[in-house]
């Protein structure tokens, strides 16, 4: 992951937030406008009241309820929500009433002042109350209280706790509609990297385009195309296959198709006894085919870095050489090994094994008797070798079907899951001491790996 790059997350969280900053900044904005008017009403309201109180006031005594009509404009006046029904009850300090409006029963005389609730009536109706005497001490003379149903000042309540928690009934799905949008517009990005991968086209080894900024992306974007590479080389791996596969089964199939017609015919014993020979070893040669294409194929699936591990190249190259020593012996070629240790190289036995194989048998099939073969080894700083050199040219005689092609070609492939290369060198590169004159090289070259620590 580049620190550097853009990051999803940090744009998906920048979406999000923006999307609640703007829903808090308006559910703050509406709430402030609430409150305000919500003020507003309960000064309205307290005016209202106190006017209402002030116009049953006559000389300093509230008039008995009916006693004289409304004022004009009384009713409307009364109307207002936020208006309180206030009571007003005034007692000397013997406890007599005053006066007094209202709908609230007379409450008992009591020397207390402050809050208090009170049950009044035969309906034991609730009231709160406040009472208060107008002087301290001796001095003083009339006690008041002022007092509110219950009833209205939860009704009151209620109404202004609906007024500020309506915002907040709408507060849940703006916030979800928003961060929705957000979200979705944070993760566009995703969306447009599922879009480009649900379009890729493996079969005309398309990859994703660099045009995916974020940081996130990057090793999906990379592991996405590594194996759109590896689908890709899989599927040349298996066209080359069958092109050598219908390439090299061409011939013998052929030739033993000629030889089963032949057979059909009027032949000597002599003449029945050679095509049937031959065609024994068009049949070999055909199932030899066969079998180098199915270890082409196999070369191809290996997972080197899977299955690595140390390979002693000279003591492999002695023992295939001591293998092959009675098929040289038959042949009558000289078939030997030469070089010094070597330093072990990282790979698969079998495989190395499988490629210098095919490299000794290419030359005591395809050169005369009496041809010297050599295996030999040696190394560089970086580099390490098996090569297998002959002193004959190519004989005369018919080649075998693969004519040194196919052989070739899994050793060109053992090479390349090594990561290693193989080639024809100059004779006079061999590394064998003696003064034999080589007519014909090839190298299979691997890298030494680097000691730990690099030195």
């Amino acid at each position: 992951m580049n620190p550097g790059g853009s990051s999803l997350t940090r744009h998906l969280l920048v979406w999000a937030l923006g999307a609640l900053l703007l829903v808090w900044a308006g559910f703050m904005a509406v709430g402030v406008q609430t409150g305000l008017h919500e003020a507003d009403e309960l000064t309205d309201g307290h005016l209202a009241s106190v006017s209402a109180l002030l116009l049953h006031q006559q000389g300093g005594v509230f008039l008995s309820n009916g006693a004289r009509p409304a004022p004009e404009g009384y009713a409307e006046l009364k109307s207002h929500d936020y208006q309180q029904s206030l009571s007003v009850v005034v007692w000397d300090t013997a406890g007599r009433v005053l006066t007094h409006t209202g709908a609230a029963v007379l409450p008992p005389f009591s020397q207390s002042e402050g809050f208090a609730d009170l049950e009044l009536g035969p309906q034991a109706e609730r009231w709160r109350s406040f009472a208060r005497w107008d002087a301290e001490g001796p001095a003083r003379s009339r006690r008041v209280m002022v007092l509110l149903s219950v009833d209205e000042r939860d009704d009151l309540a209620w109404d202004i706790a609906e007024q500020v928690a309506l915002p907040g009934l709408w507060l849940l799905p703006v916030v979800a509609l928003a961060l929705g949008l957000a979200i979705r517009r944070g993760l566009r990005p995703l969306h447009l990297l599922s879009a480009d991968v649900h379009a890729l086209d493996v079969a005309q080894a398309s990859t994703l385009q660099a045009r995916h900024p974020h940081a996130e992306f990057e090793a999906v974007v990379a592991a996405i195309n590594i194996l759109v590479e590896r689908q890709q080389a899989a599927l040349q791996r298996e066209r080359s296959l069958a092109d050598e596969v219908a390439h090299e089964l061409r011939t013998p199939l052929a030739s033993l198709a000629l030889l089963a017609r032949a057979l059909q015919g009027p032949l000597s014993p002599a003449e029945r006894a050679q095509s049937l020979q031959q065609l024994e070893a068009d049949a070999l040669r055909a199932g030899e085919v066969v079998n180098q294409l199915l270890v082409l194929a196999r070369t191809s699936r290996v997972e080197l870095a899977e299955s690595a591990e140390p390979v002693d190249l000279l003591a492999l190259a002695q023992r295939v050489v001591a293998e092959y020593a009675q098929s040289a012996w038959q042949s009558g070629h000289v078939l030997s090994v030469s070089g010094d240790a070597l330093p072990a190289v990282s790979g698969h036995p079998v495989l190395v094994e499988l490629a210098l194989r095919n490299l000794v048998e290419n030359a005591l099939r395809h050169t005369p008797r009496g041809t010297e073969v050599e295996v030999q080894t040696g190394h560089s700083a970086a580099l390490a070798w098996l090569q297998v050199c002959d002193t004959g040219a190519a004989s005369g005689q018919a080649k075998p079907v693969d004519a040194l092609g196919l052989g070739h070609k899994i050793v060109s492939r053992v090479a390349e899951v090594h990561a290693g290369r193989f080639e024809p060198i100059a004779p006079e590169n061999g590394v064998s001491g003696s003064q034999t004159h080589w007519q014909t090289c090839y190298r299979l070259s691997f890298a030494i790996p680097l000691p730990v620590g690099g030195r």
